[in-house]
């Protein structure tokens, strides 16, 4: 019996007129993330089908795991539509589950072959009188069983037994191009995530603050950058020097607003380096009162410096949640190092919370930090993850 990867897409299949343009993205984006490994990726209706050889299906799972697009993956037996042929492969897909310390399961059939001898309940009754007969520890359990084993019944017959999460969503592309303002924290690596998912392409932007802040958070943001990058297919960090706008800033004397004009610097560097790669929207990982920065008032402030929509997908959730969603994605143990940005070294004792728009912005425009900004994102470092290095930084061992 052949196997092979069986890709189950979610949100793309609504799209309807458009949904052409996102399986193109989708079938682009696995092309890409697999490079030079020999694979074959099929279109079928509701299904995608991915052929590589054993010693790279660890590469390909990883690819799919991590494939905005994707709703799930299985690894599938690809068997003639026979009864006899679908029951001898659920034997062997069960017996698998079995060795894993599995002892209850479920038979499901999804059978979109009307022509096909046996009807959705008769498939799935031989499929599990077959299971029971040959692994006497298994039983059935319809209502909490440890595993279902699901019968496809389209062009060809599949059988599998477990299915692998993707994290769903649109293609990446999709929605065109964002920057992401990246910190050494654990929410904006959380936002990229959650915008990579929503189909947007990434780069990401970090100010360092060199002596002020060390080469180590410098190498902490490279880190999670190369952790997003395992869902956006890869990923350009753009290094900004922001020393001399740091210091420029504190020398202006209105200790109280300090990191509010250090944010709206920030933006409006950032609102020039998205003009110069294209990008169509800024996202950040601020959420609402989360700190003192991060009032409504001063967010109105810091990104009043850009024309560009601001994208804030943290805005309304829980601290708790955001943690609970970096650990799921693999960046929340890089993001609690004990390196400090440069936010959080520049920090006044006793930040303004709502502050004057007006007076604010005036005393913003009083520091004449154009040319300081201008310098900064000038002199900008580019470093580069592709999927590679994205692999092995998630251990993902690469054959060949």
């Amino acid at each position: 019996m052949q196997r092979l990867l069986l890709i189950k897409p979610g949100e793309i299949e609504l799209k309807l007129g458009n949904r052409r343009e996102f399986v193109r993205r989708l079938k682009d984006q696995i092309h890409q993330r697999l490079g030079s490994i020999p694979h074959l990726l099929e279109e079928y209706p509701g299904r995608f089908f991915l052929r590589c050889e054993q010693r790279h299906e660890a590469v390909a799972r990883f690819v799919l795991e991590h494939c905005p697009g994707v709703n799930g993956v299985a690894r599938a037996f690809v068997v003639d539509k026979t009864p006899e042929a679908i029951a001898t492969a659920a034997v062997e897909a069960a017996r698998e589950e079995a060795a894993r310390g599995a002892r209850t399961f479920k038979a499901e059939t999804r059978r979109s072959d009307k022509s096909f001898p046996l009807d959705s309940y008769g498939m799935s009754a031989t499929a599990g009188e077959a299971v029971c007969a040959a692994i006497p520890e298994l039983s059935v359990d319809v209502h909490q069983p440890d595993f279902v084993l699901t019968l496809e019944i389209r062009e060809r017959a599949y059988v599998y037994a477990s299915t692998l999460p993707g994290p769903r969503g649109l293609p990446v592309g999709t929605q065109g191009k964002g920057l992401l303002l990246l910190s050494g924290g654990i929410d904006s690596p959380v936002a990229g995530y959650l915008m990579a998912k929503r189909g947007l392409a990434l780069e990401a932007v970090y100010f360092h603050a060199y002596p002020y802040t060390s080469e180590e958070a410098r190498h902490k943001v490279e880190k999670l950058a190369c952790r997003i990058a395992a869902w956006t297919g890869g990923m350009q960090l753009w290094v900004v020097p922001f020393t001399d706008v740091q210091l420029a800033i504190k020398k202006g004397g209105r200790e109280e607003a300090n990191t509010t004009i250090l944010r709206m610097a920030m933006m409006q560097a950032a609102d020039m380096l998205a003009q110069r790669i294209s990008a169509i929207a800024m996202v950040t990982g601020e959420s609402l009162g989360q700190v003192a920065s991060q009032t409504a008032q001063n967010m109105r402030l810091s990104q009043s410096t850009t024309t560009l929509p601001v994208l804030r997908p943290l805005i309304g959730i829980d601290k708790e949640d955001t943690i609970l969603m970096a650990k799921r994605i693999g960046t929340y143990e890089i993001s609690i190092l004990p390196y400090e940005d440069c936010c959080v070294l520049f920090s006044p004792r006793h930040p303004v919370l709502k502050p004057d728009f007006e007076d604010i912005s005036q005393y913003f425009r009083s520091l004449c930090l154009d040319a300081a900004i201008a310098d900064a994102v000038q002199q900008a470092d580019r470093v580069r993850f592709g999927y590679r290095e994205v692999m092995q930084e998630f251990g993902v061992a690469l054959e060949g």
